[in-house]
């Protein structure tokens, strides 16, 4: 049986549909007494330990909360939510960063019947005040003090009133500021307030309304009634909306997309399918299972950790660990030892980059280790790689890839990766380590998966085939001649499925526009993948327009192209995707960040953002005195030189008209704290060219 077949086919009690309290409470039933999470000490003052709910994790080390424990937060959480009058009419805000409490608190939110909105937690104060007034969210769940004061800074300034602010960390109420003159004057526990404004006043936020998370479970401890706990589950429809989720904002003002219990419960389905240690698969082919563990880091706020890294781990009954923060996670991947995990395409090219980095202490480490680097990637992409090549594998492994994969738990089957375009060539490198990294593909609107490579037949370069129950059609007359000699089909990705938002969030206009009138195409559109069986292809169903191109491939796999509003249109009517010409630079030593412009212009160029660390070990090894600041060392011709050789490499593998024909290396790299990276870490490319507006102008002025 073809393991697509299989897939479709393959029956198991994660496979379901149902709301998302419901497929917890189950998992819980099965695996209570299999590790359901695992947290680090010394990183917070969770309030939950001081309220006694969980034990303190000794500093540096992680404690574990069985299905069973957490089934008892949550339901308590859930509960303690109702007193504070949340129900099936309340939005709920979650303003925090990924953690233990991040997933109790939306699993007893969405049991109490509301609906959770998602606040990034590097937000500007002008966007969390969007980001609660856009939803009308009445209820805020903050990490800690410094979100806390953030929320109170703004609540002045909503159109609407806050009834309750919840804390994950132990507050002071003393120290707060509610902007009426006064300050706080509780404990911040609540235990005394009804959550209706403690000072007198009917619509002011006081003291009486912010709690911790430990004194809303305190108060769900007293209140909670098994009866009353399940009704609240039984009268949620999987039809009914279980989420806002605002998209990223890599352009415009976010738009808050409408996701609901079944479209995060059906791409569950579609994603455990696949992934699942289905019995037609060879033993050898790993796949996820209760026995799985991941190791979390990508903000929850977003839809491909919420789905991917929450949503189907706790279904599959597996093991989440949360990292203490993406600087530490070469220490959180050795202590959780994670089977899997979810990232974004940057974090494993600075994964690589460390990986390089330690291995290159000496000149003879450093040739070892670009030879294994090239022989495991030679021996992955070979067909039949033969004896030779299958024994000099075998010594790279030995000298070089096994230490690496135990410097990051020495447990790591495979790694998933979404939210941007993965550099093929990178792929590739994690492969031949026996670090296969499956990439896949979708949208916040998509909930997210709409296509991934799987376990048993991944290929380097592809986004993977549809998961099941999903159809795409690919719109062509949105490109140009230039993709004439690709094989397959290329154009705009149009979908439907399950999995599908029904629109935004008080958008109607951008809802309208997102899909196609009455499921109609073009009469030219090819289509693909398979219709979900209860829906059997209806033809008036619309179409969702992801905004993507992408290549359809004899195969049946998707390759990614570019954001079709990235496209690159040169003065000369050729058409140009940047993505493609940046990933080759992904794996690049002397290059740690490059974004490729053009648009209207001659010729295409690119702003470089060099990896001052390998330059100045290069330098040294060649008795080069580079300058002693990042600038200087920007403008040393010397140093231009060897960034130009690497352009030269990379322009070989692109037609003239795509090749970069000027650069200019720039001292500042783009991060989320510059605002020149979103949250998952895709460019800003409008703030790019907004910051080096004087370098762009240069390039192109020279002529």
């Amino acid at each position: 049986m073809h393991w697509q077949e299989a897939e479709r086919e393959f029956a198991d009690d994660v496979v379901a549909r149902e709301t998302l309290p419901r497929t917890f409470e189950r998992s819980a039933e099965r695996n209570a007494d299999r590790t359901a999470q695992r947290y680090k000490g010394g990183v917070y003052d969770r309030s939950l330990v001081s309220e006694g709910v969980v034990p303190p994790a000794a500093d540096g080390e992680y404690a574990d909360v069985t299905y069973d424990e957490m089934r008892g937060i949550v339901r308590r959480l859930a509960a303690g939510f109702r007193e504070l009058g949340v129900d099936g009419d309340t939005r709920v805000a979650l303003y925090a960063q990924t953690r233990m409490e991040w997933a109790q608190t939306d699993f007893a939110v969405l049991a109490a019947g509301a609906v959770v909105t998602t606040v990034y937690a590097s937000s500007s104060p002008s966007q969390v005040r969007y980001l609660l007034e856009d939803p009308g969210a009445t209820v805020v769940v903050v990490e800690n003090r410094d979100l806390l004061d953030e929320v109170l800074a703004v609540a002045g300034d909503l159109s609407h009133d806050l009834d309750a602010v919840v804390s994950f960390d132990d507050v002071d109420a003393d120290e707060l500021d509610f902007g009426d003159g006064s300050d706080g004057s509780g404990d911040a526990s609540g235990g005394d307030g009804d959550a209706s404004g403690g000072d007198g006043d009917d619509t002011a936020l006081g003291a009486d309304d912010v709690y911790t998370l430990g004194a809303v479970h305190e108060l769900g401890a007293e209140a909670f009634d098994a009866e009353a706990y399940e009704g609240w589950i039984d009268a949620v429809d999987v039809d009914d909306l279980a989420s806002l989720i605002y998209t990223s904002g890599t352009t415009g003002k976010p738009k808050g997309v409408r996701l609901t219990h079944a479209n995060f419960r059906d791409n569950v389905s579609q994603c455990y399918r696949r992934f699942a240690d289905r019995p037609d698969r060879d033993p050898d082919v790993p796949g996820i299972a209760a026995e799985s563990t991941t190791l979390s880091f990508l903000p929850l706020a977003h839809v491909f950790e919420r789905m991917a890294g929450h949503y189907m781990m706790f279904a599959a009954g597996a093991t989440v660990g949360y990292a203490e923060s993406p600087d530490t996670l070469r220490e959180d991947f050795g202590l959780v030892r994670p089977t899997t995990t979810t990232s974004v395409p940057r974090v494993y090219e600075k994964l690589y980059d460390a990986i390089r980095e330690q291995a290159s202490e000496s000149p003879v480490k450093e040739r070892i280790f670009e030879w294994a680097v090239d022989v495991g990637r030679a021996h992955h992409e070979a067909d039949s790689p033969g004896p030779l090549l299958d024994a000099k594998r075998a010594v790279a492994d030995r000298l070089v890839f096994s230490s690496v994969r135990d410097a990051i738990g020495g447990n790591v089957d495979f790694f998933i990766s979404g939210g941007g375009s993965l550099s093929a060539e990178l792929c590739a490198l994690y492969h031949g380590m026996d670090l296969p990294i499956l990439e896949g593909y979708g949208l916040t609107e998509t909930s997210p998966v709409i296509s991934v490579n799987p376990p048993e037949a991944p290929k380097v370069g592809t986004i993977g085939p549809p998961v099941v129950d999903t159809e795409i059609a690919i719109d062509d007359t949105v490109v140009g001649e230039e993709v004439a000699d690709l094989a397959g089909d290329v154009g705009e990705l149009l979908v439907r499925g399950p999995q599908v938002t029904d629109g935004y969030w008080n958008r109607p206009d951008a809802t309208a526009d997102a899909f196609t009138e009455a499921g109609r195409l073009p009469s030219d559109a090819v289509t693909a993948g398979t219709p979900p069986e209860d829906r059997d292809g209806d033809p008036d169903e619309p179409w969702f327009h992801t905004g993507d191109i992408v290549q359809l491939r004899p195969d049946g796999y998707i390759a990614f192209r570019e954001r079709a509003k990235q496209l690159l249109v040169l003065s000369t009517g050729k058409n140009v995707a940047p993505g493609p010409i940046e990933d080759r630079f992904a794996a690049n030593e002397f290059v740690e960040q490059c974004v490729v412009l053009g648009d209207s212009q001659k010729f295409v160029s690119a702003l470089i953002v060099p990896n001052f660390e390998r330059l100045a070990a290069w330098a040294e090894t060649r008795g080069i005195d580079l300058p002693g600041d990042r600038e200087g060392i920007c403008r040393d011709e010397r140093v231009r030189e060897r960034i130009q050789t690497e352009v030269d490499r990379v322009n070989e593998e692109f037609e003239p008209y795509e090749r970069i024909k000027r650069f200019k290396l720039v001292a500042e790299e783009f991060t989320e704290e510059n605002d020149l990276l979103t949250p998952t870490m895709k460019k800003k490319r409008r703030n790019i060219l907004d910051r080096f507006a004087d370098e762009v102008e240069l390039i192109y002025d020279e002529e």
